[in-house]
């Protein structure tokens, strides 16, 4: 995989709860690399990692377990993981109205977001006796 597919796929494999960074997944390839566990390769520009022989030693070498993400996904909260899941929707669909909607448009999904966010902030004030559902 290229790093960017791997960023991408700890954030599906996680439900959008893990998103690491650039910054924390190159210089861990590189010492893995140092390690001579993963070898990289450039195509088209970009370089693609995959384990070596010895990395795919070293890993078979340790015992059977959990993923990570396996044990963050059951531990999450099921609300944070459909607000989660919402807020992925939303982003998706405030960019298609960005590269696609009319001026107009693009000016009601800023109204609708500004108020969004105000009725969220007013939700959170709120009493639990008051303003619950």
């Amino acid at each position: 995989m290229h790093g960017y597919e791997m960023l991408q796929e700890i954030a599906r494999r996680t439900n959008d709860l893990w998103h690491p960074s650039p910054g924390s997944l190159y210089p861990a390839l590189q010492l893995l690399e140092d390690q001579e566990l993963v070898r990289s390769s450039s195509t088209g520009g970009r370089r693609q990692f995959e384990l070596t022989g010895q990395g795919r030693s070293e890993l078979a070498l340790r015992p059977a377990g959990r993923a990570p993400w396996d044990a963050m996904l059951e531990a999450a909260d099921p609300d944070d993981l459909a607000l989660e899941t919402a807020l992925r929707q939303l982003r998706t669909t405030v960019s298609q109205a960005a590269e696609a909607g009319t001026p107009a448009q693009k000016a009601q999904v800023e109204r609708l977001l500004t108020e969004t966010r105000r009725q969220v902030y007013l939700l959170l004030g709120a009493t639990p006796d008051h303003g619950g559902r």
